[in-house]
C-alpha cells in the first residue's frame, strides 16, 4: 500500500439531494453525519440496464443492487479509470483538485467539475453530501483487505449508506490482473468492452508491455530504485507489494529490494541522512502532488549525490494508478525509454 498523501506518511496511509426527508432517514440509518471538506457539480450517471445487479469484489464480498448502479461514488483514481470506460460517477473521495485548483493526476481524464468532491485528502469524507447524492454503489481499491481511503472512523457509517465494492491492487495483486478487475466491474456497470477505445487501450496496453520487455532485454542489468521523499525521509519501496511493480518484475525490470522494511511490508523509511543506502542505475520517483518532487529535492545533499541522480536518470513513478488498459499502457511506454535511456552509473 502507498503512502497516502495527507496522514503524515503513517504505516495506515501508505487507504443532490432526494428530499429533505429521505436525507435525514438515511442519515439516521448512519448514526448521523461525519462532515468534512468537499465541492464539486455532480456528474451524470451511465443508463442502468434492468434486473438485479451483482459483482462479486476482491474482499471476496458478493456485492448486490436491485438493477445496474447508476448514482456511483468512488475513489478518485477508480473513478478515472471508469471515467475511461464510459462509466461516469456522480461523487468522488481521494486526491481530485490541487492547491490551485487544478485536476490532480489521480482525477485522469475526468471533468472535476462535474463530480462532488466529497473529500480531497486522507481521512477526509463528507457522510452527510455522500448521502445527499442517494449513492447506488461505492467503489474503490484495496491494497490490504481495507477500503482505501474510506476513513476508519466514519467507516460504519459510510457503509451503511450503500452497498460497496473493492477492487484488488495490493499484496499478491498484479497490474494485469488489477486491469481485468476493473474492466469486470466496468462491464458489469455497463460499459461496453468492445468500443473502439477500449479495444484500442488494451491493443495499445499489451504494446507498451511488449516494449517494456525488449528494453530490458536490450539493456540488461539496469537496477531501478523506488522511492519516494518527504520533508524528513526517504521511503525505499519494494517492488512485491504493488500492483504495478510485480508486473514490471515479470517484464524483466530489475528492482532493488530494501532489506529492512517497515511494519505493512510495503517499504523502508530513511533518513535523509541515509537515503543514498542503495545505489541505483534509475530512481522511479512517487509522482503523488504530496511527495517531494526532483526540483524540491535538490536541497536534499543525499539525494543530489545517489548516482541514478547526478546522471538525470530519475524518472516519475505513477504510484497509483489509473486502472484502465489506456492508462496504464502510458505507465509502461514511459517505463519502456526509461529504460532504453538508462546507463550503468551505480
Amino acid at each position: 500500500m502507498p503512502k497516502s498523501r495527507s496522514s503524515s506518511f503513517t504505516r495506515r496511509g501508505f487507504i443532490a439531494a432526494g428530499g429533505a426527508l429521505g436525507l435525514v432517514a438515511t442519515l439516521a440509518a448512519c448514526g448521523g453525519t461525519d462532515t468534512a471538506k468537499g465541492d464539486g457539480d455532480k456528474g451524470s450517471t451511465a443508463a442502468a440496464s434492468s434486473g438485479p445487479w451483482t459483482f462479486k469484489d476482491d474482499l471476496g464480498k458478493d456485492v448486490s443492487t436491485k438493477s445496474t448502479p447508476k448514482n456511483i461514488v468512488a475513489f478518485t483514481g477508480t473513478a478515472a479509470a471508469l471515467y475511461d470506460y464510459g462509466v461516469p460517477v456522480k461523487g468522488v473521495f481521494g486526491p481530485t483538485k490541487t492547491a490551485d485548483g487544478k485536476p490532480d493526476v489521480q482525477a485522469g481524464s475526468m471533468d472535476i467539475s462535474k463530480v462532488e468532491i466529497l473529500g480531497n485528502v486522507y481521512d477526509e469524507f463528507n457522510v452527510e453530501k455522500y448521502a445527499a447524492l442517494q449513492p447506488d454503489l461505492l467503489v474503490t481499491n484495496t491494497w490490504d483487505g481495507s477500503y482505501w481511503y474510506v476513513p476508519e472512523a466514519s467507516k460504519d457509517k459510510i457503509l451503511k449508506v450503500a452497498p460497496a465494492a473493492a477492487i484488488g491492487v495490493g499484496g499478491n495483486v498484479s497490474m494485469d490482473k488489477a486491469l481485468e478487475r476493473t474492466a469486470d466491474l466496468a462491464k458489469s456497470l455497463g460499459a461496453d468492452m468492445n468500443a473502439k477505445a477500449a479495444v484500442d487501450g488494451k491493443a495499445r496496453f499489451e504494446a507498451a508491455a511488449a516494449k517494456v520487455r525488449e528494453a530490458t532485454k536490450a539493456n540488461p542489468g539496469i537496477k531501478v530504485l523506488v522511492g519516494s521523499g518527504s520533508a524528513d525521509l526517504f521511503y525505499a519501496s519494494t517492488p512485491d507489494t504493488s500492483a504495478d511493480l510485480k508486473y514490471f518484475k515479470t517484464l524483466g525490470v530489475e528492482f532493488i529490494t530494501p532489506d529492512k522494511l517497515d511494519e505493512g511490508g510495503f517499504f523502508e523509511s530513511l533518513s535523509w541522512e541515509n537515503a543514498g543506502k542503495y545505489k541505483a542505475d534509475l530512481v522511479l520517483l512517487d509522482n503523488r502532488t504530496g511527495t517531494l518532487q526532483p526540483e524540491e529535492l535538490k536541497a536534499k545533499a543525499t539525494w543530489a549525490e545517489m548516482p541514478a541522480v547526478k546522471a538525470g536518470q530519475v524518472a516519475p513513478r505513477t504510484t497509483e494508478p489509473i486502472f484502465s488498459y489506456d492508462k496504464c499502457a502510458q505507465i509502461l511506454e514511459d517505463l519502456a525509454k526509461a529504460l532504453q535511456n538508462a546507463k550503468k552509473v551505480a
